[in-house]
């Protein structure tokens, strides 16, 4: 091919896409209706903080422009210039065509009014701790002031480290991952929340670098997915490192180990508190005699279970 034919092909792609999506796409109003018609079509699947395909192109589109994400009205009628529409354009079929989680497309994610840097070095972060911690675990712990040491289990990202971190401003955090890269992703984020004085970031499995260490509190939102669901899953997980998801056969291989040693790492009256997800009925038929308290929060019930340490013996 001539060098003048390359550029002419060069020009034609050019034009192309002046008329195409790129061209008509103008206002973040029309992006969001392009973005929502696309996800419909593509039928993505919404698990990573968001119910819905609209809430998913909202955060998508206000993400990949730096808008905030809590005030969309006042940008509804901005006009988006070419150099950012292609970047949109990317990201909306990059989410369709690879099913990559919007999370990992912006490099973060949100709990609350809290944000973490994420890739797919971790799971991207989703817990029901975080509305149970926005009150420091009340009823459960009357004072959380006076909790001095916590410990949050397959910490991945940092995110319930460093929320426990605020919701007990006295204690020490400490958070274990198996996963070197885990911890390395986890350590930018306690970084930036300048935390590195209060979360000390362990490499344990499960308990196995803690040895004699005794906490007031221990969360854990461990792997918990069963054999039969990790082969059901929808293709954005599958984008999730597996070993922060899948826990054999039955999904408890982690809880098993987690409630064998939870005993003596407990101070007395130490609490242990472990997200599972679904599994319940699954969790009660392994461990028939102990006497779960079952947790209540906006995003469901039952999802958590509490101990109290006299109740592991």
């Amino acid at each position: 091919m001539s060098e003048h034919q390359h550029h002419d092909d060069l020009q034609h792609e050019d034009h192309e896409h002046e008329h195409g999506p790129l061209a008509e796409l103008v206002t973040v109003r029309d992006w969001l209706r392009y973005a929502v018609t696309r996800f419909n079509r593509g039928g993505i699947f919404c698990g990573h903080g968001v119910a819905d395909t609209y809430d998913e192109a909202v955060w998508l589109v206000l993400g990949t422009l730096s808008l905030p994400l809590d005030r969309l009205e006042p940008f509804l009628d901005a006009c988006i210039p070419s150099d950012e529409r292609e970047a949109l354009f990317d990201n909306i079929e990059r989410r369709v065509e690879q099913r990559i989680p919007t999370a990992y497309l912006l490099g973060e994610a949100w709990l609350g009014d809290f944000r973490f840097k994420v890739d797919q070095r971790v799971i991207v972060p989703r817990s029901f701790f975080a509305e149970l911690l926005e009150d420091g675990f009340s009823p459960w712990i009357d004072e959380p002031d006076a909790v001095e040491r916590v410990l949050d289990m397959c910490t991945g990202s940092g995110c319930l480290a460093i929320l426990m971190a605020h919701a007990f401003p006295n204690a020490a955090v400490t958070a274990a991952d198996l996963s070197d890269d885990a911890l390395a992703l986890a350590h930018d984020n306690v970084a930036d929340y300048g935390l590195d004085d209060r979360i000390e970031l362990v490499k344990s499995d499960v308990f196995s670098a803690l040895e004699g260490r005794r906490f007031d509190f221990i969360l854990s939102n461990p792997p918990y997915v069963t054999a039969e669901a990790m082969d059901a899953l929808p293709p954005e997980y599958l984008h999730e490192p597996r070993m922060a998801l899948a826990s054999g056969e039955d999904g408890l291989d982690v809880v098993r180990r987690l409630l064998a040693g939870a005993a003596d790492h407990l101070n007395p009256r130490g609490i242990i508190a472990v997200e599972i997800g679904h599994n319940r009925s699954i969790v009660e038929a392994a461990f028939p005699h102990l006497p779960f308290t079952w947790l209540s929060c906006h995003g469901g019930d039952d999802m958590v279970f509490m101990l109290r340490r006299e109740e592991l013996s």
